[in-house]
């Protein structure tokens, strides 16, 4: 089918009544496939992305990384920062027109921090989380605490507020109802699975009364009564769907069609995370070969991290940077200690994984062939553990089925996995609060389930509190600890651009957000 047919079907087959209407919604080419809509039950930042358009928050993160209230009234803190009792703002309503209650926000939170690593810091930091009426929230707490920093978040697993019917306290048990009490309503009924995700404006939604909208923080102004998410794998034919007019706003343009898109003057290509995202290679440690630090330490030190980001960004080297280690390059826990473990030397990576006792057993790499960015990461991977001469299985899948894939335990011949190529926000690399990758808690961790005693000791040392040079040694020592035992290999930092036609304005700072965005 040729590009121009595929864009005509797209529009034929798609058709919607606000388009009929004469209606025009505003059109969104993700990321990748929305295909899991619980934002506890993963951490992919499509779902994340759709979650903030649908649920809120009790607090919100910044541009400048404050927690500011947002579901919340005000708070008050007691007891040395032992009491923290919050009051809900009146009037606020979930989708389906009940109000959001007291008990509602103790149940999601509880489902939150059985996911999240910072939540799961809160919860061990408190010694008792109760609703005395729907208004109130209170927190009794061991010691004090950045709670507020923990409930408004951005990166990772957000504290979303759920109807407690829906709060599962297992997150491994997905929500089918996207109920929230967001600016957005999911009209799941207008979803086609693989195609499209349709929201529409929830008019119950009341905004915050003051402040500037921020990122996450501020009034959050549905402009748009529709929102259309349309999935379009081929880059090509999405650049061609943004340049007709068909589309207003393409996520993540690929590195090869940026020249052309920066020629129209009728779009604009800008980025809006300027602290970048931090990608990395995660490996599975609960299974062969992988569960030998010996191998991760070989496969580390082959790494070329300018190789990841041109694959991933382009040639352009003002939108990527290597010589990233463990923790956010300019945070106060960077540091550039043991660094020399990648190499990128691959004659010297083969002796080492042939002392390490490697014996052939079969690496599943998964690589998402929908997300291009991932997908290029994914073939240097896959080209450089063949160069290593390891038994690759190479399993190109789709992006919704790899955030599935990673939570099995199963081995790799009851459809595991090896390895995997993502990224998170660079701002989640900043310090063992929402670290959640650097943890080493074993199988009571993150995905890939990484076992360091010695990791999660100095964790819990920062969390005792440190002073700025303190944190700085710890930084340092975390990392060459990081190198000795490879919770992961860091690939370095990209900055992704997005491209939007320019009467489309109100972007928000850091990825995709919609309220506030309007059509000039």
């Amino acid at each position: 089918m040729q590009r121009r047919t595929l864009l005509t079907g797209l529009a034929a087959g798609l058709a919607t009544p606000a388009l009929a209407q004469g209606v025009r919604p505003l059109k969104f080419i993700p990321q990748a496939d929305l295909t899991l809509l619980d934002p506890t039950a993963n951490g992919g930042f499509v779902t994340r992305n759709h979650a903030m358009m649908v649920y809120d928050t009790l607090y919100g993160i910044d541009s400048r990384f404050i927690a500011r209230p947002q579901m919340v009234e005000g708070h008050t803190i007691e007891d040395d920062g032992r009491l923290w009792t919050l009051t809900l703002r009146p009037g606020l309503r979930f989708h389906d027109n009940e109000p959001v209650r007291g008990r509602d926000v103790v149940a999601s939170l509880r489902r939150w921090a059985a996911r999240d690593s910072y939540g799961q810091a809160l919860l061990a930091a408190t010694d008792e989380l109760t609703a005395p009426d729907d208004r109130t929230i209170r927190f009794r707490l061991k010691r004090a605490f950045p709670l507020a920093d923990a409930l408004g978040k951005l990166g990772g697993y957000v504290a979303f507020i759920l109807p407690e019917r829906l709060a599962d306290p297992d997150p491994n048990k997905p929500v089918t109802e996207i109920t929230g009490s967001g600016p957005f309503r999911y009209l799941a009924a207008e979803r086609v699975s693989g195609a499209r995700n349709v929201y529409a404006r929830f008019e119950g939604y009341l905004p915050r009364p003051d402040g500037t909208t921020d990122v996450m923080a501020g009034p959050k102004i549905a402009h748009f009564d529709r929102v259309e998410w349309y999935t379009i794998p081929d880059a090509a034919t999405a650049a061609a769907a943004l340049q007709a007019g068909e589309m207003d706003w393409w996520e993540q343009p690929t590195p090869d069609l940026l020249p052309l898109l920066r020629k129209r003057a009728d779009l604009t290509v800008e980025v809006l995370d300027t602290v970048g995202y931090y990608s990395f290679l995660r490996p599975n440690h609960a299974q062969a070969p992988f569960n030998n630090p010996a191998f991760r330490r070989a496969v580390l030190g082959a790494i070329s991290q300018a190789d990841y980001m041109t694959a991933a960004a382009g040639t352009d080297t003002t939108l990527w940077r290597d010589g990233v280690g463990y923790f956010l390059p300019g945070g106060p826990m960077a540091s550039t200690a043991a660094m020399e473990a990648m190499t990128g030397n691959l004659e010297a990576a083969r002796r080492a994984i042939a002392a390490s006792g490697y014996a052939g057993e079969k690496l599943a790499l998964i690589a998402p062939t929908d997300f291009p960015a991932l997908n290029a990461m994914s073939e240097i991977t896959g080209d450089l553990l063949r160069k290593l001469g390891v038994n690759l299985d190479y399993q190109a899948i789709d992006w919704g089925t790899t955030l599935k894939r990673i939570n099995s335990r199963e081995p790799v011949e009851k459809g595991g996995w090896s390895a995997v190529c993502t990224y998170t926000a660079g701002i989640n690399a900043l310090n063992p609060s929402v670290h959640a990758y650097l943890r080493g808690a074993g199988a009571g961790g993150q995905w890939g389930w990484p076992d360091s005693p010695a990791l999660e000791a100095m964790r819990a040392t920062w969390f005792k509190g440190v002073t700025p040079e303190e944190e700085r040694r710890l930084g340092e020592q975390m990392q060459r600890q990081a190198f000795q035992d490879v919770p992961y290999m860091p690939t370095g930092i990209f900055f992704q651009p997005t491209a939007h036609h320019r009467a489309i304005t109100g972007l928000q700072k850091m990825f995709a957000l919609f309220y506030g965005v309007s059509r000039g």
